[in-house]
């Protein structure tokens, strides 16, 4: 087994296809699309490509680190309290664990994630 993982930014597998939980939901109806790479330590991390069409979703990290590299399309996060962020192609950033804000896809987005929990 390689200890070298290519992350595959537009996979031929399909994607496992999801939306948010009724609870996160502020607008929109957003798709998700998930296309699970690669799972590590004791499938505490976790790595793939994630698609969202555009919504308004409450995001709540828990305990879950996730670093995120916007492959396609735009985001808005606006963490509790603080002010809004725009994220497009090219951009990367880290949502720590206990974040809470508003994830909101203005343009369909692709982006690449690891997370670790």
């Amino acid at each position: 087994m390689s200890l070298l993982k290519t992350i595959d930014t537009n996979p031929s597998h399909p994607p496992r296809e999801s939306g948010p939980l009724p609870e996160r939901l502020i607008a929109g109806n957003p798709i998700f699309k998930t296309w699970a790479q690669d799972v590590a330590r004791a499938e505490t991390v976790h790595t793939g490509v994630w698609e969202a069409t555009p919504g308004e979703t409450r995001s709540i990290k828990g305990e879950t680190f996730e670093f995120c590299h916007i492959l396609s399309g735009l985001v808005e996060l606006t963490p509790d309290g603080g002010e809004p962020v725009v994220y497009g192609a090219g951009d990367s950033f880290v949502m720590k664990p206990g974040f809470v804000g508003v994830w909101k896809t203005i343009e369909t987005v692709r982006k690449i994630y690891v997370t670790v929990t």
